[in-house]
Order: structure tokens, then sequence, then C-alpha cells
């Protein structure tokens, strides 16, 4: 009989201390740590996921040139933004994490994908809703699979002798916060519960070869719920964003051991489920039939993806005192920059002028690129004069108000070229390679941010 231990753990960070602490000295948090059973009596049957034991053979180091390795093929989903994201399909044995805010749509994406894949047996768990509520949102996806199985278990030894009887292909769990094993006395969600229910499912995962996708909670700072080992166990953690109040939803991928980290995809929420996005431009760039002031288009790159986006912008005189500085989809302290380089190397007096910035679609950019088409927009409210809406900027802004080049220019100026713009200005340091004979779009290549305004302005 094993003697029960118990241990501090932070429920923010998922630090370990041997004693109660106030301050967490990982996180910084305070009133953090909670106490926990980290061993208790030994259990009648194994804490594996196999219900009978048998003795392995150690493992052994071998020579890296004696390992054999094969191409596995992957699993298409069926989904060309989820395969996309995770890389052209699943890996076979991989676990993926996927999190999100409550009532996202991280339910309905996971059902859909079980629902979609006709070829393999899917066991859908779920410790959050009951088999009427599943079958519910199944009907109203209006998607019909035979071999999708329900299960609304939340003890981990009771869902792998399930397992072992059914034999699934493909496993997802909703959610990982809701499981709990009786190795361990801690309450469902806790660290300890969270650690252990993962590496279970997790060993399971390697030896049989079966994909895992657990969906996870998040904190109120938009972070993955649970001890942040927890990301580092897995080997894909996806993050579903967007904003309730609007329709489109976008997949971002943050760590993938079989692909780039760099992609994402774009759905779009409707009563019948998520709807893919192939060509999010045109949805990010509104339909308008007379130009307005304050309004460009920027030739963006989300991962791998070329976009057009719409910045919007609107300035006015501060009546209240203290001038506004508000930007929505766009980081707040580059914009301040951006005003300050338009004040400095622009001559244009912004201070006492109330300053509104608004990325259209409800997505967020952190790409350098869009600064021209920020100065532009803010300006051409400043002056009240219209941008032609067929001119499109791709161009980053320096301190000195020097235009630099950017990642990726081809890709940019094939994007807007297909969407019908007619105009692309660009930095001329990334003119090197461009054949601007073959385009059918006018390029102009600047060097300085007064050439750009000079141009537009006069």
């Amino acid at each position: 009989m094993a003697k029960i231990k118990t241990s501090y753990f932070c429920q923010n960070c998922g630090a370990q201390s041997a004693k109660w602490i106030g301050r967490c000295p990982a996180c910084g948090e305070w009133n953090t740590y909670v106490e926990e059973v980290i061993q208790r009596e030994e259990a009648a049957g194994p804490a594996s996921w196999k219900s009978s034991s048998s003795l392995q053979i150690a493992n052994k180091p071998r020579p890296i040139a004696e390992i054999s390795y094969s191409e596995e093929s992957r699993i298409d989903t069926h989904d060309q933004e989820l395969n996309r994201v995770l890389g052209s399909g699943i890996v076979p044995g991989s676990m993926v994490l996927i999190g999100g805010e409550p009532g996202i749509g991280k339910s309905t994406l996971m059902l859909q994908i079980a629902l979609n894949l006709k070829n393999q047996r899917v066991l859908y768990i779920s410790g959050e809703e009951s088999e009427q509520q599943i079958k519910m949102r199944a009907e109203r996806l209006g998607v019909q699979h035979p071999n999708c199985f329900i299960l609304t278990e939340t003890a981990t030894q009771n869902i792998f002798k399930q397992i072992e009887q059914l034999q699934p292909e493909v496993l997802i769990v909703d959610s990982i916060q809701t499981l709990h094993s009786a190795f361990i006395e801690s309450g469902a969600g806790s660290i300890s519960q969270v650690r252990e229910c993962t590496a279970e499912l997790l060993k399971y995962a390697k030896e049989s070869g079966t994909p895992v996708f657990l969906i996870g909670h998040i904190t109120k700072e938009g972070n993955l719920a649970g001890p942040k080992i927890l990301e580092h166990m897995v080997d894909t953690v996806l993050q579903f964003e967007g904003d309730r109040h609007m329709t489109y939803r976008i997949l971002r991928t943050t760590k993938n051991r079989f692909g780039s980290t760099s992609e994402l995809g774009i759905y779009e929420m409707l009563g019948t489920g998520l709807r893919q996005v192939s060509n999010p431009s045109e949805i990010l760039i509104s339909q308008r039939e007379e130009n307005f002031s304050g309004i460009t288009i920027s030739a963006t790159l989300e991962g791998n993806r070329p976009l057009l986006i719409e910045v919007q912008s609107l300035v006015s005189p501060a009546t209240y005192g203290t001038p506004q500085r508000s930007s929505t989809g766009y980081d707040a302290k580059r914009l301040n920059m951006l005003l300050a380089v338009l004040e400095k190397r622009g001559g244009f007096k912004l201070g006492a002028q109330d300053v509104f910035l608004n990325i259209a679609g409800g997505i967020k950019v952190e790409d350098p690129a869009i600064d021209l088409a920020v100065c532009a927009s803010i300006l051409s409210s400043f002056e009240d004069l219209a941008i032609p809406h067929t001119t499109c900027f791709a161009a980053e802004v320096g301190l000195s108000g020097e235009i630099r080049a950017v990642n990726r220019i081809e890709n940019r100026i094939t994007e807007a070229e297909k969407l019908g713009f007619q105009e692309i200005y660009i930095s001329k340091f990334n003119l090197k390679g461009i054949n601007l004979n073959r385009l059918g779009i006018k390029v102009n290549a600047v060097s300085k941010l007064e050439e750009v305004l000079s141009s537009l302005f006069g």
C-alpha cells in the first residue's frame, strides 16, 4: 500500500511547491496554490489504458541510421481549412488540442469533423453534454454518419473499456477538463487530473496509432486552462478565435509538430454549422458603390495565405479635451507610432484630433505590411479625400518615414490582381526579382512616405 502524498499546485500556471505559498514565483499570481493528492493507495486494475498487463522489454538506444522510417498517409478530414491548418490532414497517432472561448463553436467544429469522416470509425466522448444535446446539434448540421459513436462519460477507466471494445479510428474528447482518473484523488479539472488524463490519452494515441482530438477550456486571459505542460505534451495546438457577435471564425495553429505554425483556416458560422471560406478576401472587403474617405485596402499575409483587408479610419477634432486614440483589430501602440511619424515626417497636425481605426471583418492583424494602408487611411479621413477603391497598399513604414520592404510581395500582388485591383503601392526595395511586364496591375514603387502622400493627396 503506497503512502498518500500531497503537493501544492498553482491553478494558473501549474507550478508545483512542497508547501503553500501566497505568491506564485513562476507567474506572479496571488493565492492560486491548492493542495492536491499526487499519490494514493494502489487501486485494483492497471493504470494503463490497456485492461490487461503484460511484460515489456525496456527500450535500448539505437543508432539513428538504423531507425527505419516510412511516410505515413494522412487522414483526409474533408475540410480544406482544417487540412491546411494541420498540414494536409490528420497524422495517425497524433494528439491535437483545440481551445477557444465558450460558445465560439469548438464542439460544433469537432462534431462536424466527426460526421464528415465517412471512412473512419469515430468515437465522440462528451463530458459536458448529453446524448440528446449532441443529437440535436447533429440534426442541425444535417450530416449523417453511421460509424460515429457518442459516449457520455468522464471516468477514464470506463472510457478505455469502451475504446477496447469499439476500436475507434479517431477519438474526440470534449473536454479534457471534465475527465477524471481514479488514480488521482483531486477533482476533475485540477492540475493533477488534467495532466494524468492527458498522459493516459497520449499513451493510448502513441501505442494504438489512433489520432486524438482534445477540446480545452481557456482562462480569462485567453490562455489554455490547465498546466502549461499540457501544451508541451500534445503534438498540435489550435486556437479557435473570433467575435461571438460576428459570423466569422479563425482557426489558428500555435504549435504543430507535423506542419507549419503559420497557417490558419477561416469559417463562417451559420445556422447549419460552420461553412469553409475559400476566398476570405471577398468577405473582408465591403462592397460599396462609391468611394468614401478614410477607407483603404491592404494586401496582408495570414500564415501562408495572402488576404486583402479593409482599413477604416475616422479623424475628427477632439471636442472633449484630451484626444482619443482607439483601434480595433490593430495594435494601439503601433497606431501611436505611425501618428508620430505622420506628425514628424509628414507635417500633419494630428495632435488635436481624435483618431479611430478599425480593421473590417472583425479580424486582428499583426502584419507590419499594412502600415502604409493605415497611414493613407488616416490622412484620407483627415483631408476628407477618398482614395480610389481600385488602389491597395503593401509596405511597412519606418520611424524615419522610409517605406520598407515586406516578405512574399509577389503573392500579395497576385492576390490584388486576381481581385481586380488596378494599382498597388510597394517599397522600391521589393522590386528585385519581380517581372513587371507580366503583371496586369500597376506597381508604384516608392521609398519615402512623402512620395506616397504627394501622389495620393497632391
